[in-house]
């Protein structure tokens, strides 16, 4: 599956956009404001940070994608189960 990369910019936007301050933002993705501030700047967001944002700022559709991605990762049996049923 394919995620959105979110550049600084794009974040900074969203967060303008819902009137949110640093702190308010980054709280729930366990971001400090000192670390959003970073990552508002340039420095590259890590990649667990990205998933959460695909999460948060995407469709249900895709956040669902993603949840679903993360199940079958955390359960090998029923990956490999899906995997031989593509073959039919």
């Amino acid at each position: 599956m394919k995620l959105k990369i979110y550049s600084g910019e794009e974040v900074r936007a969203l967060r303008q956009k819902l009137g949110l301050n640093q702190s308010e933002f980054w709280a729930p993705f366990q971001t400090t404001q000192s670390g959003g501030s970073r990552y508002e700047s340039g420095r590259e967001i890590p990649d667990p940070v990205q998933v959460l944002l695909n999460i948060a700022f995407n469709t249900d559709a895709k956040a669902a994608a993603i949840f679903d991605e993360l199940r079958a990762f955390g359960n090998p049996k029923k990956k490999a189960k899906s995997a031989q049923g593509e073959g039919k």
